[in-house]
């Protein structure tokens, strides 16, 4: 740009005009909008399911449905846990008042299949010791009718009744006590969040007012994200583990749009624009970058929807709906407070009261980011040593994933003192079998006693079976109760699984297999399955976006590699503390051995979209300043310069705001605000910092090569951060990069090459920004 373009006001456009026309009355209508939003978003939570682990589609799914419809007593979701006390449960007193705690619950509207051991005199119903015993029954419904149905009949049946003393357990207790704990850690995740990120945004801004501003678009983007989430549960499943997305990144990409907008706003005033301009500007450049980042972002949590779980469905509805309000909100609201704040946005200065430098010192001293600036030079200076270090660090962090076991969410996911999980823990440890447990053959068609009685053998006579107990026969249906030698999910039984469905049926009789291991086998068919296709669809997406960004073909391929790369850490500690167990104690869990299925998938697509957030930050500012200069390494170093701050920044904010949801007791949550934050921090200043300028360095002037083809496509349909003018050109059309210099080929000759005569310059201009190069003016 030259210094005629930097002193005249640039036209503002159709967009800036829309926004900014009228601020007080867009911000009036954010504000009525936003109370609509609160009032439609009002008790979302108790709409929400805990569960959505299961494929709808799959064989284990259909085996529950009809079982649940034909056999009621098959299925129990719900279980009493009878303690006599110092009496047996055979004891006549104990019996008679189990006898009338059956008796009442067989009467209460939505239970079905009520049994117990007073009645079966089942081994599996009593514990070893004779002190405890369980009555089993169902609650049909689904999630929010059952969690409704247990809040009803609590109170009549838990404590004392008269020698017993009486805990609900099972399914429907663990995911309703999960549901409400998680409501509210949330709250208590929001309250810790809230004041620690004000204060961080103070530090970086320095001005209240200008802190304010980013934490005020986070808020507007969960709240609207709640009413629209209320919305879904009219016609689908949601999962209420997607708040806790809907709150960190509601306030964690709110706030790094927000800090990028406000950032170069201020900038531009610094640089003598009058307000209305330099929001003109802004939108023009961090303006179109929040807008690829949003993008970005949006496609990796969508590729979550080619899921058939609705657990996993849930976070791509939550995540989109919060990434396009945040995008929204520092694009529509951002703007038009800028507008009315003007220079004002810079008041309220706190720092003053804590910092000893005189405002002198800070005027005439340095620029900001030296810092970054001589590290983007000192890793270029060794570009090879950094590149190897940091890709073998990274890689050997995430060895421990090699390990990795999957299974699934069981009590265990509760914090010791849940009353679901005692219960759950008493029966696991002290019955010899697992009352709702084990595995389920359901036999479809018209058996004959003969054709039955060959399937019992048949399974019989597989490896790690215990015990086949049926067939209990209906009308065409029957289905047998199948006890694994090993664990209820172990490899073992997964295994039992596979032979059961590979058992030949006997003659007129279709069979499937349900239980908790079968439907964990399902899960894991069903993500492998489509893993592939969610893979694909952000890659694909990531590389188009980035390329009408850049117009390169290897920085997106670099933007891929090293975003996965960044991942490492995360899925590696995931596996050595989570799985194996370490600081268990420290981090207040319970490691099962395993870890749930479809959370390496949710973590891939959430941390991945938010590593290409910070990407595309840092992209986008090296592309403006090489269109500008046509020099690779000084626009490397420039690029780093003016946002390793804010990048480091927004991801200790980012990383606040996933610590703060880490400390749920539920371990799921716990795992997916732990994991995240390391991921985040080590993109922000690992890859950012040291890996992204070493690679570009290695690369050379080639970083920004593409075929003839397409780097007309890119004149033609490419976007990137810079004035108007700028992104109508194509590469040798662009200021500082003549026509026989443009790069035809990964060998081209641009300055800024390896060997090339172009240095970084030397000077700065009054802002504190190098000054271009003659050549690049």
């Amino acid at each position: 740009m030259s210094e005629v373009n930097r002193s005249a006001p640039p036209s503002i456009g159709g967009w800036t005009r829309l926004v900014t026309a009228r601020p007080r009355l867009a911000l009036l209508a954010a504000l009525v909008i936003t109370a609509l939003a609160v009032f439609a978003g009002s008790g979302v939570a108790d709409r929400m399911g805990s569960g959505g682990w299961q494929a709808p589609d799959a064989e284990s799914t259909y085996a529950t449905e009809v079982l649940a419809r034909e056999f009621p007593a098959s299925q129990p979701n719900l279980l009493l846990l009878v303690d006599s006390g110092s009496a047996t449960v055979d004891d006549p007193a104990v019996a008679a008042e189990a006898a009338r705690l059956v008796e009442r619950l067989k009467t209460e509207p939505g239970i079905s299949g009520v049994g117990s051991y007073w009645e079966t005199a089942s081994p599996a119903l009593r514990s070893e010791d004779g002190h405890e015993a369980v009555i089993a029954a169902r609650i049909g419904g689904d999630e929010k009718t059952a969690g409704e149905t247990l809040d009803r009949i609590a109170p009549a049946f838990a404590g004392e009744r008269g020698p017993v003393e009486v805990s609900f357990g099972g399914p429907v207790a663990v995911q309703h006590e999960m549901q409400t704990i998680i409501q509210e850690d949330l709250l208590r995740a929001e309250l810790i969040a809230l004041p620690v990120t004000l204060v961080l945004l103070v530090m970086v801004f320095g001005s209240a007012v200008a802190a304010m501003l980013p934490l005020g678009v986070g808020i507007v983007a969960i709240l609207g994200t709640n009413a629209v989430l209320r919305g879904l549960t009219e016609f689908t499943d949601v999962s209420v583990f997607a708040m806790n997305l809907t709150t960190a990144l509601g306030l964690g990409l709110a706030i790094d749009y927000a800090l990028f907008i406000v950032r170069r706003f201020r900038e531009e005033l610094a640089g003598g624009a009058d307000p209305r301009t330099a929001v003109g500007t802004t939108l023009r450049t961090a303006g179109r970058t929040v807008l690829f980042s949003a993008l970005t972002v949006a496609v990796s949590l969508s590729a979550m929807l080619v899921f058939p779980q609705y657990f996993l469905r849930s976070f791509a509805y939550a995540g989109i709906a919060v990434v396009l309000l945040a995008a929204a909100a520092a694009l529509i609201l951002l703007p038009a407070a800028l507008v009315l704040l003007g220079h004002r946005v810079n008041s309220l200065d706190l720092r003053r009261l804590f910092r000893r430098r005189k405002k002198e010192t800070a005027d005439a001293g340095a620029s900001p980011g030296r810092g970054w600036a001589r590290l983007a030079v000192l890793v270029m200076r060794r570009a090879p040593v950094f590149a190897v270090v940091t890709t073998v660090g990274l890689l050997l962090l995430g060895l421990p994933f090699l390990g990795v076991k999957f299974g699934t969410a069981d009590d265990r996911q509760l914090p010791a003192s849940a009353e679901s999980r005692v219960v759950q823990e008493h029966i696991r440890e002290g019955f010899p079998g697992s009352p709702g447990g084990g595995l389920e053959v359901l036999a479809e068609g018209q058996g004959s006693p003969a054709a039955y009685a060959e399937l019992k053998d048949r399974i019989e006579q597989l490896p790690g079976v215990l015990r086949v107990d049926g067939p209990v026969t209906g009308d065409s249906v029957a289905y047998y109760s199948v006890l694994p030698e090993g664990e209820a999910v172990g490899e073992k039984t997964q295994q039992l699984v596979r032979d059961l469905r590979a058992v030949p049926s006997a003659s007129s009789l279709d069979t499937s297999v349900t239980g908790t291991a079968a439907v964990l086998v399902d899960s894991k068919d069903a993500i492998a399955d489509r893993l592939p296709w969610a893979v694909g669809i952000i890659v694909v997406v990531t590389l188009f976006l980035v390329f009408l960004l850049t117009g390169s073909v290897l920085i997106p391929l670099q933007a891929v590699v090293l975003n996965a790369l960044s991942l490492t850490a995360m899925f590696g500690a995931v596996v050595w503390v989570f799985q194996d167990g370490n600081l268990s104690g420290l981090l207040a869990f319970t490691s099962t051995g395993d870890i749930e299925t479809t959370l390496p998938v949710l973590m891939f697509c959430v941390a991945f979209g938010l590593s290409m957030d910070y990407g595309v930050f840092l992209i986008s500012r090296i592309k403006e300043e090489y269109d500008r200069t046509g020099d690779h390494e000084h626009s490397v170093t420039f690029g780093l310069r003016h946002t390793g701050g804010l990048i480091t920044a927004a991801a200790v904010i980012l990383a606040v705001v996933m610590v703060a949801i880490g400390t749920s007791r539920v371990t799921n949550t716990k795992m997916l605000g732990l994991g995240i934050a390391l991921a985040v921090l080590m993109d922000a200043m690992v890859v950012r910092g040291l890996l992204v300028p070493a690679v570009m360095k290695l690369m050379g002037s080639s970083t920004w090569w593409a075929p003839a083809p397409l780097r007309a496509f890119h004149r033609r349909f490419g976007l990137s951060e810079g004035d108007g003018e700028v992104l109508r050109k194509g590469p040798s059309e662009r200021p500082g990069t003549p026509p026989e210099r443009a790069p035809e080929g990964p060998r081209g000759t641009e300055r800024g090459e390896a060997g090339g005569p172009a240095s970084p310059p030397a000077t700065e201009d009054a802002r504190g920004l190098p000054a271009a190069s003659a050549k690049g003016r």
